[in-house]
């Protein structure tokens, strides 16, 4: 059974700093692309950032880049998403994605976390 755990989500002032982490089981994903989106209140889900698993390639939405970072580490089968200067226009409930494309396209991503909800207050 696939399970993506989410946590590190919280309340935090404007320009204040998060560390998401993702918890990946139940199958091999050396192969797949992991991904970060969020979504806000009365909006649609939209892609943050992704990380290849096997060759470690990042890429980001336009809004977050030089602010968050993805990463990964193998050995514990964890994603993370450092997020630094964050701005109330981050709030939102952030999930954590896994499927084999190369891709920001929600319905491309066969596995889904449960959420976790960051706020961040001006």
């Amino acid at each position: 059974q696939v399970q993506l755990v989410e946590s590190g989500g919280g309340l935090v002032q404007t320009g204040g700093s998060l560390r998401l982490s993702c918890a990946a089981s139940g199958r091999t994903f050396s192969n797949y692309v992991m991904g970060w989106f969020r979504q806000a209140p009365g909006k649609e889900r939209r892609f943050v950032a992704r990380i290849s698993w096997n060759t470690g390639s990042t890429y980001y939405t336009d809004s977050v880049k030089g602010r968050f970072t993805i990463s990964r580490d193998n050995a514990k089968n964890t994603v993370y998403l450092q997020m630094n200067s964050l701005k109330p226009e981050d709030t939102a409930v952030y999930y954590c994605a896994a499927g084999p494309w190369l891709t920001g396209n929600t319905w491309k991503y066969d596995y889904w976390g449960q959420g976790t909800q960051v706020t961040v207050s001006s």
